[in-house]
């Protein structure tokens, strides 16, 4: 559908309406203190937006950077006892790299992307609400994160410096722990943990200011004729991540402290040494970590949910169980995180217990793709890039899930642990699905955000590079990780070589395609003003204007049911769809029908 731009937009029900310097929250202040102390909720999710899209930025440079490494690992340093040794720097150079890595994308980004900026940006829409529920509170959970990422990019760039031979304290030194920050690795390396640890713990603050922010929004603000039944299923799920945030992140808080504080002073928490335990440290990591998996992975599939009804133009099939899908993936998050320690030394009854218990999500995470495949079934669907990433997404989620069984079963996971294979169960799950759904939602949500239409060619296209380059870089892990290569190596043998290779390939591809999904979002700056509701979806962002007044609404709406489309017509002078005044509850001027 293309149309030339015009200079008018419309509103829901298809009447032309004159852009108004100021109306739009975009316009509605000038300058950058008007930014920098905004309490509007869209504005601060673009902040994030900008934000966090530079740290994946950092964090994928990263990864390119190892990728590349690993090109030549079998041919550094020399052979002992039939594996490649590489040198010490090469090692060193290594350690640091990946740590930095995996600290900004799952800190800096994975974590943040959906709820700080989908959640902030479209929650208070969907709930037809003028803003979240403390707007102070959401702006400090923001400057809580630039805190935090600030201590992280000092580390960063003092590594850098002391690669080049230039003189740095110890507290930027740069990072080589990994980034889960192990004992006795943290507790004994010369580089900056404290200062790592620190911005972690000043991170994990934005985090539960957010979560209280949700909860508190969807108790509080939810209008009238919107019960819990009749929310959007992206409401669930930032309801639940919300819980996570709340109820997890303070555990990972603590362990970071009492860490900085065995750097510090010695305390013996961790350290044999000191009658400490670093076992210890792991049950605490992964007590907050594996639910943090699903602080990442919860918001995505809300997006998908959203996604998949819409472009189907079919109510959401089994929303209920959908919706305490959502609940219980967060609830088995909290009591599942022992399998991440089969090898470490608990009881074989224990290691029963949490293998049973982990193979017990995969029920709540199968119901969501079978509902989502139910109400595609017979659906009028519409193969745009939103729905192009919400697909993907379920190839991903479904191939990530069924290797987990793998690492569920203790036979497998003793040979799995620590192998390649681990690698690329946790890109899938982790990255490959939560990056799929943030870019489905960005391209979802982006009309409504910045009122243009961006480049559907382009959007597929990108979508392409991505989906070939992904599953290029990272399914060829599994099988190189059967074979018994060990992960977090920066040398091996010669057998890996090609796996390497074609891995390293498919990241060059997938990172051309982030390239034309970042160009195809800036060029939209030039592209054809959006309608009101481009896709015909009845959830209450839909029911204003593109983008939003700083107000989100010009009346308050009704809630009625999220995925009854039948009310909505495509209009083609305006190549979106319009609504029958008669049956929109939300208007003043008529009677609600619903």
């Amino acid at each position: 559908m293309t149309v030339a731009d015009k200079p008018i937009t419309t509103d829901i029900y298809g009447q032309p309406v004159e852009p108004k310097p100021g109306n739009d929250y975009i316009t509605h202040s000038k300058g950058v203190l008007s930014w920098a102390l905004t309490l509007d909720h869209k504005r601060i999710g673009l902040m994030y937006l900008v934000a966090v899209l530079a740290a994946f930025a950092i964090g994928g440079f990263f990864a390119i950077f190892l990728r590349t490494m690993l090109l030549f690992g079998s041919k550094v340093g020399e052979t002992r006892m039939g594996f490649e040794v590489g040198a010490a720097a090469w090692n060193d150079f290594y350690n640091q790299a990946f740590t930095l890595h995996g600290a900004i994308m799952v800190f800096m980004f994975i974590i943040p992307a959906i709820p700080a900026v989908l959640g902030n940006f479209a929650l208070p829409l969907q709930l037809g609400a003028k803003d979240v529920a403390f707007p102070r509170l959401n702006l400090l959970s923001f400057y809580c994160w630039c805190g935090g990422s600030a201590l992280l990019a000092a580390i960063l760039f003092g590594g850098i410096l002391s690669a080049f031979g230039i003189a740095m304290p110890q507290a930027l030194n740069g990072l080589d722990t990994g980034w889960t920050f192990y004992t006795p690795y943290s507790t004994t390396t010369q580089t900056g943990v404290v200062l790592a640890t620190l911005g972690a713990f000043i991170l994990g603050f934005s985090s539960i200011l957010t979560g209280l922010n949700f909860v508190a929004t969807i108790h509080m603000l939810k209008p009238k004729g919107m019960g819990w039944f009749n929310m959007p299923l992206f409401l669930w799920a930032m309801y639940a991540t919300a819980v996570i945030q709340i109820l997890a992140t303070p555990v990972l808080a603590i362990t970071l402290l009492l860490l900085c504080a065995e750097n510090l002073i010695g305390i013996g928490v961790f350290d044999p040494k000191l009658g400490g335990d670093p076992v210890l440290f792991q049950h605490f990591f992964w007590f907050y970590s594996h639910p943090a998996v699903y602080i990442m992975i919860l918001p995505g599939l809300g997006v998908v949910s959203e996604i998949i009804s819409t472009f189907s133009r079919k109510h959401i099939f089994g929303y209920k169980f959908i919706a305490y899908s959502s609940v219980a993936i967060a609830l088995f998050g909290f009591i599942v995180w022992g399998h991440h320690m089969f090898t470490s030394g608990q009881s074989a009854m224990i290691n029963a217990i949490f293998s049973l218990l982990t193979m017990s999500v995969a029920i709540p995470s199968a119901i969501k793709v079978f509902n989502w495949l139910a109400t595609m079934y017979h659906g009028k669907i519409r193969v745009e890039t939103p729905m192009l990433y919400a697909m993907g997404f379920i190839w991903l989620f479904t191939i990530g899930g069924l290797t987990g069984l793998f690492l569920a079963a203790l036979s497998t996971d003793i040979y799995f642990h620590d192998t390649y294979f681990v690698v690329a169960h946790f890109h899938y799950v982790m990255v490959g699905s939560t990056l799929f759904a943030f870019l489905g939602g960005m391209y979802y949500w982006f009309p409504k955000m910045f009122g243009r239409m961006y480049n559907e060619t382009w959007g597929r296209i990108g979508w392409a590079f991505c989906f070939v380059g992904f599953n290029a870089t990272f399914f060829i892990q599994f099988i190189a990780g059967s074979k018994g290569m060990p992960r977090r190596y920066a040398t091996f043998v010669d057998d890996f070589t090609w796996y390497h290779h074609l891995s390293t390939g498919g990241s060059y591809i997938l990172t051309i395609g982030l390239f034309i999904v970042l160009a195809n979002w800036i060029l939209a700056k030039r592209g054809r003003r959006a309608p009101a509701n481009p896709w015909g979806g009845n959830q209450l962002e839909w029911h204003t204007n593109s983008p939003p007044p700083h107000a989100n609404f010009e009346y308050d709406p009704v809630g009625t049911d999220p995925y009854h489309f039948h009310d909505w017509t495509y209009d083609e002078k305006i190549d979106g769809y319009v609504l029958d005044p008669e049956h929109d509850p939300g208007n003043p001027t008529h009677a609600p029908v619903h």
